[in-house]
């Protein structure tokens, strides 16, 4: 196999696993090409993702070891993707009765959430985390996305309890908004105690299902590393959660007008 080829052909299998560890010998295995090549090979792929922006290729030493493909895409790439989603989102076709969004088509775009996934997957790399944790159901994609892009399982938190999820733990939480007493639920077999996990949602307006989440993982004895939102309401100001990154700020619908007024999160703006 020509160099090319073996340099397409190893660039292919590392960014279909992202953040999982592929050893040397797995390449010299399939493309019969020496240790050292692969090695030369590998820092080709290195330089051309760093300078094109594309992520990181990570090398891992040890009897464990190997090399990992890192998704993180760069300032520019996360100021496009915030902007796409605003620009979508500001189209008055989206509004309903009530003045609520329409946003179950973005959220089950695999396009677009599988670059918001690398966003949040980058932003929460440094932590460690062990799982992503979501509600279901619109924050089912973007947390799947998530999880992907870190190489960590998913789990599901339900509304309702379902047999087929054995023994669960359940706890009430007050919806911000509503202010209603909300029930949620995750199998026991989900979490272990002294993971770290990152919660994903698709919306937040006061942040009472986050809040809900948070207080679910401390059940586990788990750890909350981060939580990503895709869209945020910019009024109430004071959420129920502090520290979280939104990619999208929700600044007003007005019903009469047939107008949505949205913009880029401030760290995403900062960072350009």
């Amino acid at each position: 196999m020509r160099r090319s080829a073996r340099l397409a052909a190893m660039a292919k299998i590392l960014v279909d696993r992202p953040n999982r560890i592929v050893s040397l010998s797995e390449f010299v295995d399939r493309f019969g090409a020496a240790k050292s090549t692969v090695s030369e090979d590998l820092a080709i792929i290195r330089d051309v993702f760093a300078k094109e922006g594309l992520g990181r290729i990570e090398t891992i030493t040890g009897a464990a070891g190997g090399v990992r493909y890192v998704p993180h895409p760069s300032r520019e790439t996360i100021a496009a993707v915030a902007e796409e989603l605003c620009r979508e989102l500001s189209s008055p076709d989206r509004i309903l009765p009530g003045g609520f969004l329409y946003i179950s088509d973005l959220v089950s775009s695999p396009s677009l959430m599988s670059r918001v996934g690398e966003i949040f997957a980058a932003q929460f790399h440094g932590k460690a985390p062990d799982a992503v944790v979501t509600l279901e159901t619109r924050g089912i994609p973007v947390a799947l996305m998530t999880a992907r892009a870190l190489d960590v399982p998913l789990a599901i938190v339900r509304r309702t309890s379902r047999a087929t999820e054995g023994t669960v733990v359940t706890t009430n939480y007050v919806s911000g908004s509503a202010r209603r007493i909300e029930t949620m639920s995750l199998s026991r077999r989900a979490l272990s105690p002294g993971m770290n996990v990152v919660i994903v949602d698709d919306f937040m307006k006061a942040g009472g299902t986050a809040r809900g989440l948070v207080d679910l993982v401390a059940e586990f004895g788990a750890a909350v590393a981060g939580i990503g939102v895709l869209v945020e309401t910019a009024e109430p100001r004071q959420k129920l959660v502090r520290e979280y990154l939104s990619l999208a700020v929700l600044e007003g619908v007005d019903v009469e007008r047939r107008t949505v007024r949205v913009r880029p999160s401030r760290w995403v703006t900062e960072r350009v």
